[in-house]
């Protein structure tokens, strides 16, 4: 056999190798890491069917009853709004802890600007929606135009809004009776209707239609193709066009009206305007994000998986309080969750590496 022919004999064999070699390593463990790649909020789906199969086996009709899992939309109906936001903060590669904190000077501007200053409530509504707005695109400045980390700018904003909320409302509560008959517009999304066994609020279908919209506009925008784009590599974002000024302030002034949009929620789930409600929705938050599996890194996630995180912390606080655990199972459980949706980004990750 001429030298020439036994080459390239030699050459297809160690191509087929390599061919071989590279099939055997995407087998199903590399698809699947794949998958879970281009579909980040797989992760979270997973894990909430399993743990609503766990859970409905142990539990049986008591925990799949219609009123028992719309209880848990109820639920979660205020941290899934405000774990909106932070997911389109931490989208851009931020965070902002400040999301709590204007969630409850929003419903504290709402109440008092109706009964200290007699404004009509729809006004008033206006006012705490437009204030929400106004912080978080401070929060967007900041951080867009300053150049401070986004850590240490909404860590600032949050003792500054919180000292701000005290002060202002003098640690006043105003009472579910009272807003009752003179505003009940402000308890309009905690308003409640029933479709079969099933019981809805309006803030829970505020929150399914908010979850939609914003997957709509990250998915099939150019505004929301940015976002990721700014998150995954801002200068590469600023080299091909994208003003990411722009779209970090933009991106921290929506956070700051969902967020004021979820204090009027909140005064629709608690029946009153009070200063000290929503102290842990900062952390609960972070939390529905990251077991939603959008990566604390930035440019990769989805709303729909921020939605499922925040269902399956609802998921894992119902079952557990039905089967008469100790509540601290919850604690324990969602710390679990949360390192371990962690680790399976990074695992991911490797996918793009």
């Amino acid at each position: 056999m001429p030298a020439g022919e036994n080459f390239e004999t030699a050459a297809s064999g160690a191509a087929a190798g390599v061919a071989s070699f590279e099939d055997t390593k995407k087998g199903f463990v590399g698809r699947f890491q794949h998958a879970l790649h281009t579909t980040p909020a797989l992760v979270p789906l997973i894990v909430l069917v399993a743990s609503i199969v766990i859970f409905g086996l142990l539990l049986g009709s008591k925990f799949f009853s219609p009123f028992a899992l719309t209880l848990i939309l109820q639920q979660v109906q205020i941290v899934g709004i405000v774990a909106a936001a932070q997911s389109l903060v931490i989208l851009t590669a931020g965070i902002d802890l400040s999301v709590g904190a204007i969630a409850v000077i929003s419903s504290v501007i709402m109440g008092q600007f109706t009964f200290r200053y007699g404004l009509p409530v729809e006004i008033a509504v206006a006012c705490g929606l437009i204030g929400g707005t106004l912080i978080g695109m401070a929060n967007g400045w900041l951080v867009a135009v300053m150049k401070l980390p986004p850590f240490i700018v909404t860590l600032g904003m949050w003792q500054i809004v919180l000292a701000a909320n005290f002060l202002y409302s003098a640690n006043e509560t105003i009472r579910s009776q009272e807003i009752a008959e003179a505003a009940p517009l402000l308890q309009l999304l905690g308003a409640k209707f029933t479709i079969g066994g099933a019981v809805f609020t309006l803030g829970v279908v505020f929150l399914l239609v908010l979850v939609a919209v914003l997957a709509y506009v990250l998915k099939q925008t150019a505004w929301g193709r940015h976002v990721y784009a700014v998150g995954d590599d801002p200068e590469a974002a600023a080299l091909s066009g994208v003003n990411v000024k722009r779209i970090l302030i933009s991106v921290y002034g929506l956070a700051g009206l969902i967020c004021a949009f979820a204090g009027w929620a909140l005064i629709g789930r608690i029946g009153s305007v009070s200063p000290t409600s929503g102290q842990l929705l900062n952390i609960e938050s972070i939390t529905a994000v990251v077991i939603g599996g959008i990566s604390l890194f930035g440019g990769r996630g989805s709303i729909l998986g921020t939605f499922f995180g925040a269902l399956i912390v609802g998921v894992f606080t119902l079952g557990l309080r039905l089967l008469g655990a100790d509540a601290q199972w919850t604690f324990l459980l969602i710390g679990v969750l949360i390192i371990a949706a962690v680790a399976v980004d990074q695992w991911i990750r490797k996918v793009a590496a």
